[in-house]
Formats: structure tokens, C-alpha cells, sequence
């Protein structure tokens, strides 16, 4: 499943985030790719040590967990601190490859990744090119988002960034390990979720709802791996 997520940074949120990485000390950005990835890699990122890191994570996660999509589709377990990249000039394309099945980073934190998060923060009309390219099983995705969305797809998929002609495209990705490991599951749930909402909307608080409510917690219950 393919989600996007509206306004995971608002207007403000957003000003605060180009502002950090403004003067960022980018550095090659295969030094945190894996061994297939490291050949098709050409971007640049922001070191993890970097003293606006730390606000940048913050900014992102409190977004995330405000965002009224972001639980019910990831049913997130851990979440990979989230990184920053750029692409642009020399260092403009990342070809096809796919995403570590377990990841980590410096503090020694572990985790299976299920799913790929990727967060744009410069406006699409600001460059061309850039589009973030997903293979599934029905074709490909051509994702470029406004500044503040972000595009959340299994970390399984082979995904490509297409090569800059004009601009800069700064974007946040991280990696999730969900309560719930299989997709289909996953994608369930969220469209249970979500007709439980419109039910509510459309009839507030039922028999129905509460009957359905309860088998969306049992079947989570049933899938979930915590």
C-alpha cells in the first residue's frame, strides 16, 4: 500500500526545517548505504552529529505523531531516527535499489524494516525532476509532493530518485517496523480504520460501530507483534 500523508509539517514547521538544513554541511551520502545501494547511490545528507539533527528528528516525530493517518497505516513498533538528504548539481539521483531488511544506527537502535518513509521539504516547482519512482505490482509510482507531505510504501519495494536537471530537492526518510509485519494485514486494518471513521461520521456511535470497533482491536490483537 502507497499512502500519502498531507501536512505532516506545517507552514511553520516547514520554514524552521529548510531554515536548519539552509547551511547544512552535507557529506556523500553512500556513507550510510549498504552494499548494493552504495553503487547506484549519488546524493548528499546530513550527518547524524550534526547540532541541528537533533531539531530536525523533533520536528519530523511531532508531525508524525500528530498526523491523523500515520498510526492507523504504519502502526508504527520503532521508528528509525529520521535523516535528511539533498539532491542537486553533481550529486543529483539514486537508481533502482531496495532498502536493508534490518537497519540501524549510531545509539545501537534495531530494527526490521517494513516500511519506507520518504518526507519532501522543497516545493516541486523548485526543481525538475526528482520524482520518487516505486515498482509494485501493478507498474510504477512516480511520486514529487508538495513541501510538508510525505509518501509512506513497503520498504520491499525496488524504488529509484530520478536525476535533478534544475534546483535542489531536500527531502526526510526513515524507516518503520510496524506492530503489524504483513502488508496485507497492514492495509486491512487501515481500510477498516478508515470505514469506522466514516461510519462514525456519517451515523455517530452505533451498535454497529462498537461491533466493528471491536473486531478491528481483536483482528490487531490476532496480528500484531509487539
Amino acid at each position: 500500500m502507497l499512502l500519502r500523508l498531507p501536512q505532516v509539517l506545517d507552514a511553520a514547521a516547514l520554514a524552521r526545517a529548510t531554515a536548519l538544513l539552509q547551511d547544512a554541511p552535507w557529506q556523500d551520502g553512500r556513507a550510510t548505504a549498504g552494499a548494493q545501494a552504495r553503487a547506484v547511490k549519488n546524493n548528499q545528507q546530513l550527518p547524524g552529529d550534526h547540532p541541528a539533527s537533533a531539531e530536525l528528528r523533533a520536528l519530523v516525530l511531532d508531525g508524525l505523531q500528530r498526523h491523523p493517518l500515520f498510526f492507523s497505516a504504519a502502526l508504527p513498533k520503532k521508528i528509525l531516527p529520521p535523516r535528511f538528504n539533498r539532491y542537486g548539481g553533481a550529486s543529483n539521483a539514486y537508481g533502482a535499489h531496495i532498502d536493508n531488511a534490518i537497519l540501524h544506527d549510531a545509539s545501537g537502535l534495531r530494527l526490521r524494516g517494513d516500511l519506507s518513509c520518504t518526507l519532501f521539504l522543497s516545493d516541486p516547482a523548485s526543481y525538475d525532476g526528482g520524482e520518487l519512482v516505486i515498482d509494485h505490482g501493478f507498474g510504477q509510482e512516480r511520486v514529487k509532493l508538495p513541501a510538508g507531505d510525505a509518501v509512506l510504501y513497503p520498504a520491499s519495494h525496488v524504488h529509484r530518485v530520478e536525476p535533478l536537471t534544475r534546483g535542489q530537492r531536500l527531502a526526510s526518510f526513515f524507516w518503520i517496523e510496524s506492530l503489524v509485519r504483513e502488508p496485507e494485514q497492514r492495509r486491512l486494518l487501515f481500510e477498516l480504520d478508515m470505514n469506522l471513521l466514516e461510519l462514525r461520521r456519517q451515523h455517530g456511535e452505533s451498535a454497529l460501530a462498537t461491533a466493528l470497533t471491536g473486531h478491528y482491536h481483536n483482528l490487531l490483537r490476532l496480528w500484531s507483534q509487539p
